[in-house]
């Protein structure tokens, strides 16, 4: 009886801070940084990376598919944003927490960063070229001379979506992915003690590795 009190306990524990990161997330998404073009910086993956660090990649799943359906009921994309953000996101927060989850180090975090990060820049120049510029077209009625155009603005040689996704978008990601990462590895230390079950402690010491916590 105690051990399904315990495994009860823990599942509700679990579902209480997903939700709360996911929470953290929403808002976080509708915070935006214009950056370059159509492109802005926000931070909302931050959360999942931080639940997949302190939980495992399908927690951090889970937050970023709440936070993008909460975002889709207010959207005017038609979930091609939202769709868009979940496959970019996922790609930089799953094998970012597995590798960590295999070898809980920092070197092991800095890692599993930099191989999400590379990833997530992958699957942008991918996503944006085959599916969100061509849906820019149609949902929002934005020719492609017009979106090719934003990109020459800021380069005046982009003078097609080839170019737009290889000199725009992948550096604009490997950017947030910096960015994600330096702001995850200076938090998570701070945070994982309240992402650990009891407080973070067992025994009077902090349950769980963190990035830092090891070199």
């Amino acid at each position: 009886m105690a051990s399904i009190r315990n495994k009860k306990a823990d599942t509700v524990f679990t579902l209480t801070r997903c939700g709360l990161l996911a929470a953290m997330a929403v808002i976080l998404f509708y915070i935006e940084i214009p950056v370059v073009a159509f492109y802005k910086l926000d931070l909302s993956t931050l959360p999942a990376i931080l639940a997949g660090f302190a939980m495992g990649p399908l927690e951090g799943v889970a937050v970023i598919l709440v936070k993008d359906l909460v975002h889709l009921l207010g959207t005017s994309t038609s979930g091609v944003g939202e769709l868009a953000d979940f496959l970019m996101s996922c790609a930089f927060v799953v094998p970012a927490s597995l590798i960590y989850r295999h070898a809980k180090s920092r070197a092991s975090a800095i890692r599993g960063m930099a191989i999400g990060s590379a990833l997530m820049v992958v699957a942008a120049v991918l996503i944006n070229y085959f599916i969100l510029i061509p849906a820019y077209q149609v949902l929002m009625n934005l020719p492609l001379h017009v979106i090719i155009g934003m990109g020459a603005a800021v380069l005046p040689f982009i003078d097609s979506t080839l170019k737009l996704v290889i000199f725009i978008t992948a550096p604009f990601n490997i950017l947030k992915g910096v960015v994600l990462s330096f702001v995850t590895y200076l938090l998570y230390k701070r945070v994982s003690p309240m992402l650990h079950k009891k407080g973070g402690r067992e025994g009077g010491e902090v349950k769980g590795s963190c990035p830092c916590a090891k070199k």
